[in-house]
This record gives structure tokens, sequence and C-alpha cells, in this order.
């Protein structure tokens, strides 16, 4: 490329940086996740028959079941007498025609009992509206009877997940949907008993409140993952636990699950008695939808409704956790400010069965850069499973190394806080995957510095510099340190290894003015540079003032890092932006995703590397990017489980008193290069 080439593409990087400075700074940020329904999303609302101008129907084959037991001009008069007598009809004969015309004319008194603000009854007739429709699916005795390809099934599963939200809406607003508690509802002389239980690890005392996933549609978050079946998907606020766990300081306020909503008939046989004995006994199950899309009834699978991205729209559209986490600006402009939010971060119960997974974001960025990725990796069962992910935040104005440091505390005090003891075998096989400058961080986590840093600014002895206590043992955790060894993968993508043209003079001479570093690192590098005289062969690592002059090319870590001894125990992988030529930023850019050159992002000594057509500030958002990771926590999950069955079979051996073999890649070789 000529040099008026490379003139023009440093001015355009510097021109957008100033623009979006700018534009930052005047707070032109926006959530906007989700936006709200003017109606809730209905399934039976484009059924011509049971939505009609003049009001809810009953559609053409109730009506002739209706005629058949001259029940037909009675409904016209007195919909509630109707019900009654067809309820004495199905104890007479019961008929899958009977249980669904039952739950659709349900159905439609619920509708008109609501639209007359009759909230006990229109609850009422839909909690009647689910028990029959949930009896035309699942009673036994219609096994030989029920017709998957009938119409009325489809209908059946329709009605039950509409009349339940609805039931479950007046339920809510009237302080009854309360896990725990037994409720019950009366429809003629039938009484329905409906217990509200948790299902899963949830306690009864944790969430705040419920919404409804169909009030809402999913902005900004590419892919919308949902299930179809029975159920009503729903919005688990959880609320501030009256006992703090040791995980409880890594959850954000107003942290949402996803839920559904399900309502079981635990006495069908009820339904056609007479008296007390004909009481419907009912158990209206919440499921955690993120470990549970199924339940068992009548010795098959049933599906669950299930929404997973909704909640997690609704969630980074909280306020108090959206102020707390998109501190991009504040992180790259004033560090110091920005410490207070720095840390681990986790958008689910801490689950000790469950592999983490820490994505540290990059260079004026924060979590939730991750949020379109976590949205993708989680809407694969195995991979929801088995893992957890984290986040990791930190002011990102400062030197990636120093970011490396407070990272390396972060996350060896984590270990300490959830598992003492070291017992939990899902927090020995971590995996980082980092963006931009977040893979230099991350990769620091796996070298083993050795003397190499030091020797970067001095040929002395490290006992040779002359500092306060405290001041030299800042040194020594920056440049001295072992690589972690929960750390098993490393997933770099678009990482400048060696450096980017974006830290170019301009660039470095903007950052030097607009990042606010705290003065006493900036005393104490020239103290210490004072008090050592000849000390220091060069002392520009020591110097260096903020994140855009420690991502230089002629940063000298950089190459350092690339020669450092890495942990044999860590498999690296990478992934790099490579824009098609033949767009505008990929003609005035060097070779690469605009930001980060090919050469720089490109690594020799990894396990897999692929390239992608993304520009760097999307590149951890490509369909390629997403699926290269899955894979990656595919093949991790497979050598985790063999491992673990190989460390049971070790342990067996021992205890039998048979020498054990040592499990494939496990040994006491040391670290090399």
């Amino acid at each position: 490329m000529s040099h008026s080439n490379h003139f023009f593409q440093r001015t355009c990087y510097v021109t957008f940086l100033v623009a979006a400075l700018s534009l930052c700074t005047l707070g032109c940020r926006s959530n906007g996740y989700l936006i709200e329904r003017n109606a809730r999303l209905n399934p039976l609302t484009n059924s011509l028959q049971l939505q009609s101008w003049s009001g809810p129907q009953a559609t053409e084959r109730s009506e002739q079941l209706l005629r058949r037991y001259d029940l037909a001009k009675l409904q016209e008069e007195d919909p509630e007498q109707t019900l009654q007598l067809l309820q004495g009809e199905i104890r007479k004969e019961p008929t899958a025609g009977k249980m669904y015309t039952f739950a659709e004319l349900a159905y439609v008194a619920g509708q008109r009992a609501q639209k007359k603000k009759q909230w006990e009854r229109a609850q009422d007739y839909y909690a009647a509206c689910v028990a029959h429709a949930y009896l035309f699916l699942f009673d036994q005795q219609f096994d030989q009877s029920r017709n998957p390809y009938d119409p009325r099934f489809r209908g059946a599963c329709d009605l039950y997940n509409d009349a339940l939200e609805s039931a479950l809406r007046i339920a809510r607003d009237s302080g009854m949907l309360k896990p725990g508690t037994t409720n019950q509802i009366q429809v003629g002389d039938r009484t329905y008993h409906v217990r509200v239980e948790l299902r899963g690890s949830w306690a009864c005392q944790e969430f705040d409140r419920f919404e409804f996933v169909s009030d809402y549609d999913v902005r900004k978050l590419t892919n919308h993952y949902r299930s179809y079946g029975l159920g009503v998907p729903l919005i688990a606020v959880r609320a501030k636990p009256q006992e703090a766990t040791p995980a409880e300081s890594y959850l954000p306020p107003g942290l949402s699950y996803a839920a559904t909503a399900f309502l079981r008939v635990t006495n069908p046989q009820g339904a056609f008695a007479e008296g007390e004995q004909g009481d419907c006994h009912c158990v209206l199950e919440l499921y955690n939808s993120m470990q549970t899309n199924h339940v068992e009834l009548s010795q098959r699978l049933v599906p669950l409704e299930t929404d997973l991205s909704t909640p997690l729209a609704y969630f980074l559209d909280n306020k108090q956790f959206h102020a707390s986490q998109d501190t991009s600006t504040l992180g790259l402009l004033d560090p110091t400010k920005a410490q207070g939010a720095r840390g681990l971060y986790m958008l689910e119960a801490y689950d000790p069965e469950k592999i983490p997974v820490l994505m540290v974001h990059g260079l004026w960025s924060s979590p939730l850069t991750w949020m379109q990725m976590f949205n993708d990796l989680r809407a694969y069962p195995e991979i929801r499973d088995h893992y957890q992910f984290w986040f990791y935040l930190y002011p990102t104005g400062q030197p990636f190394w120093s970011s490396a440091r407070q990272m390396r505390e972060d996350l060896a005090a984590c270990r300490l806080k959830l598992d003492p003891e070291h017992q939990t075998e899902a927090l020995d096989h971590m995996v980082l995957v980092g963006h931009s400058m977040g893979g230099l961080v991350s990769r620091l986590q796996t070298i083993e510095s050795g003397n190499d840093f030091w020797q970067i600014v001095s040929d002395e002895p490290f006992e040779s510099l002359k500092a306060d206590p405290e001041q030299k043992e800042l040194i020594a955790k920056t440049l001295f340190f072992e690589p972690n060894p929960d750390i098993k993968q490393v997933v770099t993508i678009g990482t400048p290894h060696r450096g980017s043209e974006f830290a170019n003079d301009y660039t470095r001479w903007l950052g030097r003015h607009l990042i606010q570093m705290p003065k006493m690192l900036e005393d104490l590098s020239m103290k210490i540079t004072r008090d050592n005289p000849g000390l220091f062969r060069d002392p520009e690592l020591l110097k260096t003032s903020n994140s855009i002059d420690s991502l230089s090319p002629e940063a000298p870590i950089l190459p350092v890092m690339i020669e450092a001894r890495k942990a044999p125990w860590v498999k690296f992988h990478n992934i790099v932006g490579v824009l098609d030529e033949d767009t505008w930023v990929g003609s005035v850019a060097t070779r690469g995703d605009g930001i980060v050159p090919y050469e720089s992002a490109h690594l020799d000594d990894v396990f897999s590397e692929i390239v992608v057509d993304a520009d760097h500030v999307n590149v951890h958002q490509h369909p390629r990017s997403v699926l290269h990771v899955r894979d990656i926590l595919r093949s991790h999950l497979t050598q985790v489980i063999a491992e673990l069955q190989e460390r049971r079979l070790v342990a067996e051996q021992r205890a039998n008193g048979v020498a054990p073999v040592l499990p494939a890649g496990q040994s006491n070789r040391p670290l090399t290069r």
C-alpha cells in the first residue's frame, strides 16, 4: 500500500474515533433490546371461527355436537348452564369430541367474561378450558380415537396455551401466581384445585415477579430462539435473596430467567366422577427453560413451549444492569472511575456441574458485545446443558497487561470463593474467549513469564529494583506470573497479537490527551525510574500510559508474548477477520478486518484457526465464528468427559491396589516453548 493510502487510512481511523467519542460522551446510547407489543401474541387471533366480528363464537364442529345433544339454543341463552349439562354428558359417556367442545365453550365464556371485566369468572372459565384441553390431549381412554392430524388436535394445543396464559395473567394481577400456594376455582358444580410449584433447583422465594414473553418483540438480538409445544413462556425476574450464597456477588441485579408454565391434571378420572370425587386437582408447574424443554405425560415426551431470547433481552433492557455494564466509554477515557464495575459477571445462576466459558471483551467495549454469541451458543442443548457463561468487565483505557494482572487476581478470588477446597471438577476445565484486546488479556492467563517480561525493561535481577514494598509487589504481579491451571482452552478473535496500525502516531497522541490514567501510576513510573538510575535498559513498558499505546506494533511485550512458554495443557484457537477487498473498507485498509491486519491476527502455534469475512467490530458475532466456538466447546466437552472417566478409573485402580496409569495428557512434564 502506498504512503498516501496509509495516510488516508490513519486519517479515517482518527476521524472515526473522534466522532464516535463525541457521540458516546453526549450519551447517544439506548438499550432497545425489546419493544413492547400493543397486543399480546395470541395463537388463536387468526381463527375466524373463534374471533368473529360479533365476538368469540364456537366452531362449526362444536356447534354440531351441541345440536346433537339439543344444547345449541341453550348455548346462546345460558352458556353457564350449557357447560354444566355438557359436563353431565361427559360423565355419562366421555368422548374426545365432548372434551374439545367443552374446552372451546369454556374459552369463549372466558373471553366474554374478560371483556366485561369479570376477572374471577374469566379465570374460572379459562382454568376449565385448560383442564379439558389437557384431557383431550392426554387422557389415555382417548388414545384409540385421538388423531394428531385432526385440526382439533392443534386447536386443543392452542386453546390450552392461550387459556392458560389468560388465566395466569389474571392470577398474577390478583397475587395468586406464587409458588407454594394452592388456589381453588369454581365452574358450575366442578371445583378445580390448582397448586403452584417450581420444578428444578429453583427456590420458592427466588422470584420477584413473572412477565409474559408474548408482550414483547425482540430487537438487537439477531436470532430469536424458541421451541413450540405446550405451556406458557415466561420471564421470571429474580428477587434479591434473603441469604446470600458465595456466587451472589457475581449475579447482577434484576436478573431474569426463561421459564415455562405448564398445568398438569393429576386426577384425570375426577373429570368423570360426581360430587367431591369429581373435583379436578391440578399442578401449575414452573420449569426452567434452560434445563427442561419437555415433560413426560402418558408414557410419552411432550415438548414445552419455550423462549430463551426474550427473557435475555428483557434483562439486557434492565436500566440498572445496563448502567453498570455499558461502561465502555468511561472504561476507555477514565479507567480509575470504571474500576468499581470491574470483575466477573454471571447471567445465570452458578452451577457447579457446568464448565465455565469466560468471555473477555476488547478495547472500548463491555460484556454487552458478547450477547449475540451468548444468545446463539446457548440455543444448542448440549452447550447449555454442560456450560455456563461468565463475562469479564475491565476498564479498557489501561495497558492490557494491567488488565491481565487484575483478571488473574479476580479469577483466583472467584475460585477461592466458589470452591475453596478445589473439589469442583467443572472449574478445572475453564474456556476463555477473548475479542480484540480481550484476546491478549486472555492469552496472558496461560503463559509462564519466567524472566522474559522483566528482561524487556532491565538486564539486572529484579531483586536490584529499589521501590516501596507495595510498588515492588505491583510490578512483580504484572511481570512475573504462572499459567492458570484451571484454563484448558483459549479462543482469540480479531486479536492484534503483533499490534495494530490503529495504534499509530495519530491515535496514540489522541489517546494520551483523552484517556485519564491514574496520576498515581504516572508518578510511580517516574519515581521508580528516578530512584533506579542505570537499572532500566528500556523503561517503555513501565511508562506506557494507556491501552492504545500498549497495542502499538512497536510495543516490546508483543513479540515476547508470542515466544513465551505456554501451558502445555491448554489448546489455543484463533479466529481472524479478513474483509472482502471489494468492500469500501476492504479496498482502503490493509488485508484484515479493517483494524487488525491479517499478519498481526494470524498465529502459527494454535490448534485451530479460521478466517471469516467480517470487520473488527463484528468478527466475534459472525455466524462462522459462533459455529467454530460451538465446535470447540463440543470437542472440549468430549475431552473433559474422557478425562474424568480415566480419572475415576485411576481412583478405582488405586483403591484396588493396582498401579494406576496416568490419564492421557496428564503428566509432570515442564512447560515447553
